[in-house]
């Protein structure tokens, strides 16, 4: 299998690319509620929580960033006005990819890295991964979370409880999603990616089946005018996810129905899926890796070996 540096990567969900050039990103932040913001740049989206307490992020994208990121710390403390400080306390991970980890060993110098067991577990191991066709290598020891939980927790940080919840195997077997109370804020990680077909990694105990019934759980419980900060895509609330579980369940009936009928994987790719869907292809997923992911899941395939 070919060897891709991490720092040649693209990853809008974990895209292989040309090298990007960092220093051409731009890191916008944009306010969603109280105190918290929602920081747009390249990778996963940045949930920020700025106050007298200090800064705590939900996800950190990719190391060359960095400054780019402390920069927004700082204009966004200036911006709360006198109390806030702009010095990062906590850095919680939603999974372990790392366009949504990539910068954890530079910010675990400043504050403490939080996440769920199995995303420490992963980040010490490394992957090399049939379906993306490269090599993820194991995290230096800055970059793993020193704090774990199984089923979830609390900090309470800038005046407000930010609650912490395990999400059973869906988009991974290690994903969180983080609802700060008092603002009204969920953040759901790549549990959530906007109008576009998402990455399921089966290969990090991801399910198709799992990652709906998260969504469905998500949707049961979700408080009424809640912002909603997916994995990628824009600021979104209840209706933006429902239209994403209803994509979903379209697809776990569709392909397992074409399962039952003996098609192959080839013959359910070249059917595709419903024209209304047409444009959710046109990021990194594309229909036919989304339909091979969702058949692989659902008949309990495991992906390809690596090639050599």
């Amino acid at each position: 299998m070919k060897k891709v540096f991490l720092s040649a990567l693209l990853l809008p969900g974990l895209a292989l690319a040309q090298p990007q050039d960092f220093s051409k990103v731009q890191v916008k932040s944009i306010p969603v509620a109280g105190n918290v913001h929602m920081l747009e740049g390249a990778g996963g989206n940045i949930g920020v929580s700025v106050g007298p307490d200090g800064v705590l992020i939900v996800d950190d994208q990719f190391a060359p960033l960095v400054p780019k990121i402390r920069a927004a710390f700082s204009k966004l403390a200036k911006s709360q006005g006198k109390g806030a400080k702009a010095s990062l306390e906590y850095v919680l991970n939603t999974h372990w990819h790392f366009d949504h980890t990539g910068s954890n060993a530079e910010f675990g110098h400043e504050g403490r890295i939080v996440a769920h067991s199995h995303v420490r577990t992963r980040l010490i191991n490394g992957l090399e991964s049939a379906t993306l066709g490269m090599k993820i290598p194991p995290a230096p020891k800055e970059a793993l979370p020193v704090i774990t939980y199984d089923q979830g927790l609390s900090i309470f940080f800038n005046g407000e409880e930010i609650q912490v919840t395990h999400l059973p195997s869906g988009h991974t077997d290690g994903d969180s999603m983080v609802y700060f109370t008092g603002s009204n804020v969920l953040h759901m990680g790549d549990q959530f990616t906007v109008d576009k077909y998402p990455f399921i990694d089966l290969e990090s105990g991801g399910s198709l089946e799992g990652y709906l019934r998260n969504v469905e759980r998500v949707l049961q419980t979700l408080p009424a005018g809640v912002k909603i900060i997916p994995g990628h895509g824009a600021l979104s609330g209840r209706e933006q996810l429902e239209t994403f579980a209803e994509m979903l369940r379209e697809t776990v009936s569709l392909v397992k129905g074409k399962i039952a009928a003996g098609k192959t994987i080839d013959q359910v790719k070249a059917e595709g899926m419903p024209e209304k869907y047409k444009t959710w292809g046109d990021a990194f997923i594309k229909p036919d890796m989304w339909l091979t992911i969702a058949y692989r899941s659902l008949s309990g395939q495991k992906p390809e070996p690596a090639k050599k």
